[in-house]
């Protein structure tokens, strides 16, 4: 039969025309949706999706130098009440708006004193008041509370009847903020700055400094209706601040700040300030300047220690020693006859003890031991008055002059007159040599030190080691060599030996230790304003410790009135901090005290060998044997100390006998036996020589035993060998008897 192509062909044909003439349709019907009824179908999708809305990032952390929070953000509330419905068809908003008030006015009462309960300043009857306002008002953003409230109090209101409900579906919704706070008070705060929760910004300290780096940045994200659900869409990831991690110690800055308050209150000074700082690195490990305020007490309201421009005094001095020796113009050899005043270029310089006539013939050293103004005064005119703009290159050379960039912002820079400035003089460069008509930041003062300490490489001061994201460092701060060397490295050494004989003989005498040696200057100067001198000072004190190998630099200054003095003031304030910061360095690791070179053995004791050997272990010394330190059980036995090492023999014992105590100590001896129903005396002191029943005896449990101390090096006894032959029990009760359990 032929295959019917012509009817087969047409039917295709026809379903052909169908296909196209459906297509022609769709697509007529897009071109018509897209541009006739493009209005109409917009305003649907308004109706299932809100605008954008931005998620605010979690502010990153201020980590001590150990990981310890600083300063952290914890989210707070604000409380709102959506009374209405969002459904833009008249039906579906009619019935559920009637669903919503109906559910709100059955639980009202519950509601009101649950809030009530939660918050005891909200009156339940006004809180009610509240809610049938907003109502009334028709609000979808109606505040329920002024104030902010924590996570534990949101969790509280989570339960309420209606507020337990989604924003959605209950109304009730909040807007969420980051508290900034600071688990250690305001240990350390005017560096970790402050940051304004309310306004959500950083104002002051490392928090502004770093804010880019702690503050991240925000998402974007959008609700849409999904069957009949709003549900977030992410447009734009949030990401989260970074952590900041400072050099910053905990308990060295809390040291810090208590001696310096101590010392404070007690000569009712204007201010205060101390900088600790690691030798090595130039970490400043504390920091602080505390003012007196109205009531008397203290706080720390102003970061001077990196601001404040001040005359230095005398702790100047030891740079104009550095210089005129870099420079090959002083010896350490050179002298002065000191008198106590000495007219300078029509001014009078005077030393500390100029009613007294002065010191007489001083050399370099003596000069710095006693802060002799005539002294530091007359050697550096003598060699720089023809040509004083060597001095100030010198300055710029040692670094005393350096910009140090520091990460606080407001810091100081140091400055000086110089002879190109029109208030120079002649009476300029003696004055300046002893550190006045000059302005030097405290920060830059200890940055010196610190470089004299590090055998003249001067570090900067850092405040930031790394910057972390969950835990992993993202970014290191190393740190910052700012001279390599200061000077020449024997110019280094003169200083270095000066600043140890000032503590040891000279004005910073109160600074000394007898646990270490301390390296430092004392430092006095008179506060000038714009009608002179006024009856105030700025004393201080900076140095380092230990000085042999110095890890810590310091500078104590205070600013009072009346009689003052550095030496009297600063100093202890400078000892007692150093020497709470080096115990803390004790450690408990004893295999640091170890001769590992010529390691002698000690001398173990017969006894509990699992003892034993738990002490063995604890301090890093091998042994033999089968005692195993952490097994709490007794093993007793013998213990052999020899140059083949030591070794712990357990030995058998039956409990109805009597065993060998010999060797023990008397804890060992007097446990073991009153275990086994044993009475025991003992005389003497050390480890058992001898016992009054013989090993292997059988005896009664109440039995009395005697045993013979000694002290001195025991004798081992090997287990084939005879010991613990009795000995002659005493008459009587001896004098020095003990019993022990």
């Amino acid at each position: 039969m032929e295959f019917p192509s012509k009817k087969v062909l047409a039917r295709y044909g026809v379903l052909r025309l169908v296909f196209l003439g459906l297509a022609l349709l769709i697509l007529g019907k897009a071109v018509y949706t897209m541009t006739v009824k493009r209005d109409y179908w917009d305003k649907v999708g308004k109706r299932f999706e809100r605008k954008n809305f931005t998620i605010e990032p979690m502010r990153g952390n201020i980590l001590a130098d150990d990981g310890q929070i600083l300063a952290a953000s914890i989210p707070e509330y604000v409380m709102y009440m959506d009374f209405m419905s969002w459904e833009k068809d008249t039906a579906r908003a009619h019935r559920e708006q009637a669903k919503r008030d109906k559910e709100l006015e059955e639980n009202m009462d519950s509601i009101c004193l649950g809030m009530h309960k939660i918050f005891p300043d909200i009156d339940p009857v006004k809180f009610k008041k509240l809610l049938q306002e907003g109502r009334r008002r028709k609000s979808h953003h109606w505040q329920l509370y002024p104030k902010r409230i924590s996570y534990i109090e949101y969790c509280e209101v989570k339960k309420l009847p209606v507020f337990r409900r989604t924003a959605g579906a209950g109304g009730f919704h909040c807007e969420t903020f980051s508290r900034r706070k600071n688990p250690y008070g305001k240990l350390a705060i005017r560096t970790i700055g402050k940051f304004k929760a309310y306004a959500d910004s950083a104002e002051s300290g490392l928090e502004l400094y770093y804010d880019s780096i702690l503050s991240g940045k925000p998402g974007v994200a959008h609700r849409q209706k999904v069957m009949n659900r709003y549900l977030s869409f992410i447009d734009t990831a949030v990401v989260n601040g970074s952590d900041v991690q400072t050099t910053l110690n905990v308990k060295m800055q809390d040291v810090v700040e208590q001696a310096l308050e101590e010392k404070l209150k007690q000569f009712k000074a204007e201010y205060g300030l101390c900088i600790l700082m690691e030798v090595k690195t130039g970490d400043v490990k504390a920091i602080t300047t505390l003012t007196r305020q109205k009531n008397g007490e203290y706080a720390d309201v102003r970061n001077r220690a990196v601001s404040q421009l001040m005359e230095p005094g005398s702790v100047f001095k030891p740079m104009s020693f550095l210089i005129a020796m870099d420079d090959g113009r002083m010896h350490m050899d050179d002298y002065v006859d000191v008198v106590g005043v000495k007219e300078m270029y029509g001014r009078k310089m005077r030393d500390a003890g100029w009613r007294n006539g002065g010191g007489g013939r001083m050399d370099v050293s003596k000069i710095l031991q006693k802060s002799s103004n005539v002294g530091v005064s007359t050697l550096i005119d003598r060699e720089y008055h023809s040509h004083p703009e060597d001095f100030i290159r010198g300055l710029e050379r040692i670094g005393v002059l350096e910009d140090l960039h520091l990460p606080v912002p407001g810091y100081a820079v140091p400055r000086v007159l110089r002879p190109s400035d029109k208030a120079w003089s002649a009476v300029s460069l003696p004055w300046l040599s002893i550190g006045y008509v000059a302005q030097i930041p405290p920060i830059s003062t200890l940055t010196f030190y610190n470089g004299i300490a590090n055998n003249g490489r001067m570090m900067r001061p850092r405040f930031v080691k790394a910057v972390m994201r969950n835990g992993e460092v993202t970014e290191t701060f190393e740190p910052q060599v700012v001279r390599e060397q200061m000077a020449k490295p024997e110019a280094v050494r003169n200083i270095q030996s000066c600043l140890r004989d000032v503590v040891h003989f000279g004005t910073g005498m109160r600074a000394s230790s007898k646990y270490f040696s301390v390296s430092g200057k004392t430092g006095t100067a008179q506060v000038w304003s714009t009608g002179g001198f006024q009856g105030q000072y700025l004393v201080s004190f900076a140095g380092f410790f230990p000085s042999e190998s110095p890890q810590y630099s310091m500078i104590v200054c205070m600013k009072l009135g009346g009689q003052a003095g550095g030496a009297t003031m600063c100093a202890p304030v400078f000892k007692k901090i150093a020497e709470t910061i080096m115990a803390q360095q004790r450690t408990d690791n004893y295999t640091t005290a170890r001769d590992t070179v010529n390691m002698l053995k000690p001398m173990v004791l017969a006894g509990n060998n699992n003892a034993s050997a738990r002490v063995l272990r604890r301090l890093s010394i091998d042994f033999n044997g089968e005692a195993n330190g952490e097994v709490q059980e007794p093993l007793w036995g013998n213990a052999q100390t020899d140059d083949s090492g030591i070794f712990l023999q357990s030995i058998a014992s039956i409990e109805s006998v009597m065993p060998n105590v010999c060797g023990y100590g008397l804890r060992d001896a007097v446990y073991r036996l009153e275990k086994m129903g044993l009475r025991v005396k003992a005389t003497g002191t050390g480890h058992v020589v001898a016992q009054s029943i013989a090993e292997g005896t059988a005896f009664k449990k109440g039995a009395v035993v005697h045993l013979e101390l000694k002290n001195g090096r025991p004798h081992h006894h090997h287990k084939d060998q005879s010991h613990g032959q009795p000995m002659t029990a005493p008459e009587q009760k001896p004098d020095s008897a003990q019993t022990g359990r």
